[in-house]
């Protein structure tokens, strides 16, 4: 998995991506990652990507130009590319402004925006079938709405604002990360995380390591018994009282077998009609 990301602060990247999981997948090569600066890719003599609003307003917007000849530079090269130090402003590929560039058609090219569709389980999985991913962050006010011109998909990481993609970005490559052979310890980790389909899309159970007592508080005598069906049952069963006490719309879209809906109706719960 080769993952594009289009910034203006490429630094920021530095800390999440050097340390554990993505630091250990980068290692065994199960991904790769090209962080591209936007304004690598200006030819002005100040090397400005951004412009006051047309109509007026505050804030400032992205230009178009910095960022799709950004994108259709790196795209329609091999995964892997990037632009040499040495030709950072004066030594750019060829770019034509007003002709767009055959882009692959088996990239995504997500605009990281509060605009976009939920990030949810279901589509870090779909997204974690691709070989390449390209993500765009955007700054300041937003982008020019011409840079959408090339975009596949958008995605939000939730219903409110922070002041850039940078860290939407690093959350799509740790959860797609997460999902890719080899990535975790544990195979079937991510295979049992909350909201994955080792549990139906419901939320994880409590977990308990030693000691086996502290302060007060005992760890249920069933993980100790050596039963594995009936820590298996009582996993679900706890699985379920989670989500019913923290999520219970979760409820509605998981697949529940008989004997899950009998329990949820002894704790007060029923689907509805």
């Amino acid at each position: 998995m080769h993952f594009d990301i289009f910034t203006l602060f490429p630094t920021m990247f530095a800390g999440p991506f050097d340390e554990s999981i993505i630091r250990r997948a980068l290692d065994k090569a199960l991904i790769s990652i090209c962080l591209h600066n936007i304004r690598d890719f200006t030819t002005d003599r100040h090397h400005i990507c951004d412009d006051t609003p047309y109509g007026g307003g505050g804030g400032m917007i992205m230009k178009p130009e910095p960022i799709i000849r950004a994108v259709e530079t790196v795209l329609t090269h091999p995964a892997g590319w990037s632009l040499a130090p040495e030709d950072i402003y004066v030594n750019l590929p060829p770019w034509t402004p007003e002709q767009p560039a055959a882009l692959p058609a088996d990239t995504p090219i997500i605009l990281l925006t509060p605009q976009g569709r939920p990030l949810t389980q279901r589509v870090v999985a779909e997204l974690a079938q691709s070989s390449r991913l390209a993500l765009i962050c955007g700054r300041y006010e937003g982008i020019d709405e011409r840079v959408r011109t090339i975009v596949t998909d958008e995605i939000s990481i939730g219903d409110y604002v922070i002041s850039g993609g940078e860290l939407a970005a690093m959350i799509i490559v740790d959860a797609v990360t997460r999902l890719l052979p080899g990535a975790l310890g544990y195979a079937l980790g991510a295979h049992q995380d909350s909201h994955s389909p080792g549990l139906d899309g419901l939320l994880e159970g409590p977990q308990y390591t030693r000691p086996p007592i502290f302060r007060g508080h005992s760890v249920p005598s069933i993980l100790l018994s050596g039963h594995h069906a009936n820590v298996d049952r009582w996993r679900r069963e706890q699985a379920l009282l989670r989500t019913l006490s923290q999520r219970p719309e979760l409820l509605l879209r998981a697949t529940l077998s008989p004997k899950d809906l009998a329990f949820l109706k002894l704790h007060g719960w029923t689907p509805p009609a």
